[in-house]
């Protein structure tokens, strides 16, 4: 499965962007997804995932309360609703299927 991650872009602090992250070759029903990112000069963290059903999500304590995950099955795609942006989140933003599948990631800015 290739994964493509989209929707990056420059938002001013407090603003909102929705990154995308949409299957090919192979479908995400009832998969896994994570959301990870990587700052300038920083390691890689987690930020959010999505059980294959949608019924379970986690948040970094970072993006809770701003942050909502979300999929839709029948598009073979992931969303990560991004609000309230902070200087700080400013990264590349990544999706992830476990153990091996990476997105191209997308880069978000947030500045004035």
């Amino acid at each position: 499965v290739q994964l493509q991650a989209s929707g990056g872009g420059l938002a001013q602090p407090g603003g909102s962007l929705r990154l995308s992250c949409a299957a090919s070759g192979g479908t995400l029903d009832f998969i896994f997804i994570a959301w990870f990112r990587q700052a300038p000069g920083k390691e890689r963290e987690g930020v959010s995932c999505i059980s294959g059903s949608g019924g379970s999500r986690y948040y970094a304590n970072s993006v809770k309360g701003r942050f909502t995950i979300s999929r839709d099955n029948a598009k073979n795609t992931v969303y990560l609703q991004m609000n309230s942006l902070k200087p700080e989140d400013t990264a590349i933003y990544y999706c992830h299927v476990p153990p091996a599948y990476w997105g191209q990631g997308t880069l978000v800015t947030v500045s004035s």
